[in-house]
Parts: C-alpha cells; structure tokens; sequence
C-alpha cells in the first residue's frame, strides 16, 4: 500500500476548521479508519467525501458524532435496500419479457 498519498489529520484540521479530537471521535465510533504514517495520524484520500459529508452534516445541521454515526448507519441500510430493490426489478423484468 502506498503511503504517500494519505493526508495528515492535522492538514485537513486546518482545512475544514475542525479539531483533531473530532476526527479521534469519528475514529472511535468506526466511521473513518486513522492510520499513522511517521508518527503523524494521517487519513487515506479515498475517504474524504464522506469525511466532507460528515463535516457538513456537523456543521450545516449541528448533528453530534452520535448522530452522524446513526445518519450514516442509515444511508448505509438505504443504499443497501436501493441496490436489493434493482436486483428485483431485473429478476422480475426476466418473467414480464
């Protein structure tokens, strides 16, 4: 795995106008996965556009960590549900054909 292209937290601290604990947080509750890399905690780029999802809803709603973590759980299980629903929709597309 390459280890160049993650991001120091610190960096997207200063960017987004967050803490470092907040990232801990997400971190603790399983939303993002925090990897050290020369002993700087670090995030790897393909999860920055639910790390802009999470800081948007936090800001832009004033949804705690609590509630980010039920939202997501939430998006997860409809997203899950959208995909079942396509798989039978073909699979009764076969039988009305």
């Amino acid at each position: 795995m390459s280890t160049q292209n993650f991001i120091p937290l610190q960096q997207l601290c200063t960017h987004y106008q967050v803490e470092l604990s907040f990232f801990t947080n997400l971190s603790e509750i399983g939303l993002i996965e925090i990897e050290t890399i020369e002993q700087s905690p670090c995030l790897h780029p393909d999860k920055i556009i639910a790390v802009e999802k999470i800081i948007r809803i936090h800001h832009e709603l004033e949804v705690n960590i609590e509630g980010i973590d039920v939202i997501f759980h939430l998006l997860q299980k409809l997203e899950e549900k959208e995909i079942e629903l396509i798989y039978l929709k073909n699979r009764l597309g076969i039988y009305e054909n």
